[in-house]
């Protein structure tokens, strides 16, 4: 059975050897998993999407939770699954600050990413408009 879960994270450490461990270390183990998704990053805060057989991602959520290099871990969504939205991704990667702010603001009060004061389907629907706008990279 397939599953989506979207959490959302602030980085401990928001320097860019940090943040390319992180990515490194998700595009790794996922693909091994079956887990395929996207990470999204700006202001200190990850929001990321994860798919995959339901055991797999309960299983890499928890570590998530235990990861000293996140911190403030919400659970925005989670759902069953037909089919895979971001399959194509081993782990997408989108830097907001490369992103018209304009992008961002369509689905919140302000032009920063803050999945903490939106609904988990907000979230998705951002993700999933810069995913139909190319601008995730990582891409195998």
């Amino acid at each position: 059975m397939l599953v989506r879960l979207l959490y959302a994270s602030r980085a401990v450490d928001v320097s860019p050897a940090a943040l390319d461990s992180i990515l490194s270390t998700g595009r790794t183990h996922n693909t091994a998993s079956g887990i395929t998704g996207i990470l999204c990053y700006g202001g200190g805060v990850f929001l990321q999407a994860l798919e995959g057989g339901r055991m797999a991602v309960n299983t890499l959520y928890a570590q998530i939770l235990r990861d000293p290099r996140h911190k403030d871990v919400a659970l925005l969504h989670y759902e069953e699954i037909l089919e895979r939205r971001f399959g194509g991704w081993t782990m997408g990667q989108v830097n907001l600050n490369k992103l018209n702010a304009s992008t961002v603001l369509k689905y919140s009060e302000r032009p920063e990413l803050d999945p903490y004061a939106v609904s988990g389907k907000v979230s998705l629907a951002l993700l999933e408009e810069l995913m139909a706008t190319a601008a995730i990279v990582g891409r195998p």
